[in-house]
């Protein structure tokens, strides 16, 4: 693996034997890690406001997959 920064930015060699896989993997969360490096939100309120994401989801799903199993 070779790793070279220019001004504008850093290059990365990576042999193709790696899976394409989980270098998208990779990449995704260095994506993740751009887009929300100036957020000022605490851990806890991400926390919280996922917690409720889950809740109304499935309040609108869980149906669905509680009736598969009666089958």
């Amino acid at each position: 693996m070779i790793i070279q920064r220019n001004k504008r930015r850093l290059l990365l060699e990576i042999p193709s034997s790696v899976d394409i896989r989980e270098i998208q993997d990779i990449l995704n969360f260095i994506r993740y890690k751009e887009l929300t490096s100036s957020f000022k939100i605490k851990q806890p309120v991400v926390d919280a406001i996922a917690k409720k994401i889950n809740q109304n989801w499935w309040k609108k799903n869980a149906k669905g997959f509680l009736n598969e199993g009666g089958r």
